[in-house]
């Protein structure tokens, strides 16, 4: 980064159509990680993985996390998917959350600099937050509020939870770009990571026909290598262990041409998630520190 922030945005950012394949990696903020904890953690992502990005998840609620975030990212040189987090409980949180967010985007210097895009989530469709003409909305506002710092919002959601509220055309029209979830561990026809293909192409396949062209990027995106309370799976079929993730993975980078061939030059994925200390069994480090599988994904091909 240079040594004093520019007194511009022009030709700041690379256009999202020369994104595609590995973009970094879901970082869960629940913890609510220190000042140091996450430069040292974006370091590794930066200089380990050649990550570009962190898409935050979940949410910490103290005053100054986000400026922690921005200073941590700007640091590494890293770029940030930023969250408006509604959680899984209901209540307006989400509503404090998100004027919290914009606050800090418009009035810290740095953190239009590092932040590429803000996400209302996580799944508000399927977990039937808000209506869809709301939550379409609430998009157009944030855009609005967000036009001075040409930071782009979207929403961070399933196929299915489209395709449950009538395919929710009014949020697709709304968002800048599309942020997927692509977890097809939970398909009734999954199996193991190696063969998750089809089902990966099922969903990409929809937002295609459906998105009018905008950039898409697998967001929360992953396999888990066990099961746990909130992680069931719904094929009989479906394996849950090390393997099964690293062959995930492995299946991206192999379609990685299928995913540059996409609309908008391309799809991008995210690694949901850094480590299992943030979801149990998703992570590519264990909880105790050390990497599950050898983990250098292409970021190019």
């Amino acid at each position: 980064m240079p040594s004093n922030v520019p007194a511009s945005l022009d030709n700041w950012w690379c256009s999202m159509d020369t994104e595609y394949a590995f973009m970094g990696f879901s970082y869960e903020i629940t913890a609510c990680q220190s000042a140091s904890q996450l430069n040292s953690e974006f370091a590794d992502i930066k200089k380990n993985f050649n990550g570009r990005y962190v898409r935050l998840y979940g949410a910490c609620d103290n005053d100054g996390f986000y400026d922690d975030v921005v200073d941590a990212a700007w640091n590494n040189g890293l770029g940030v998917h930023a969250l408006i987090w509604f959680g899984f409980d209901g209540g307006n949180e989400w509503q404090t959350r998100r004027d919290s967010l914009i606050n800090t985007l418009t009035t810290n210097p740095k953190a239009k600099f590092v932040t590429r895009g803000v996400q209302f989530g996580s799944e508000p469709l399927f977990d039937d937050v808000l209506p869809h003409s709301e939550l379409a909305s609430q998009v157009t506002s944030a855009k609005g509020q967000l036009a001075a710092v040409q930071i782009p919002v979207t929403v961070s959601e399933l196929a299915f939870g489209y395709q449950e509220r009538g395919g929710a055309q009014d949020v697709l029209d709304a968002i800048d770009y599309i942020n997927i979830h692509m977890l097809p561990f939970f398909s009734s026809l999954a199996s193991t990571g190696a063969l998750a293909w089809p089902l990966v192409e099922t969903d990409m396949n929809w937002f295609i026909q459906n998105g009018g062209g905008k950039k898409m990027y697998f967001d929360e995106n992953g396999w888990p290598s066990v099961t746990s309370d909130g992680v069931q799976p719904n094929s009989p079929a479906a394996i849950a262990s090390v393997g099964s993730e690293q062959q995930y993975y492995q299946l991206l980078d192999d379609h990685c041409t299928d995913l540059k061939n996409a609309p908008g030059g391309g799809i991008g994925w995210f690694a949901h998630i850094y480590s299992d200390n943030q979801e149990p069994g998703y992570g590519i480090y264990n909880d105790g520190g050390a990497k599950k599988f050898d983990f250098q994904p292409r970021t190019s091909c």
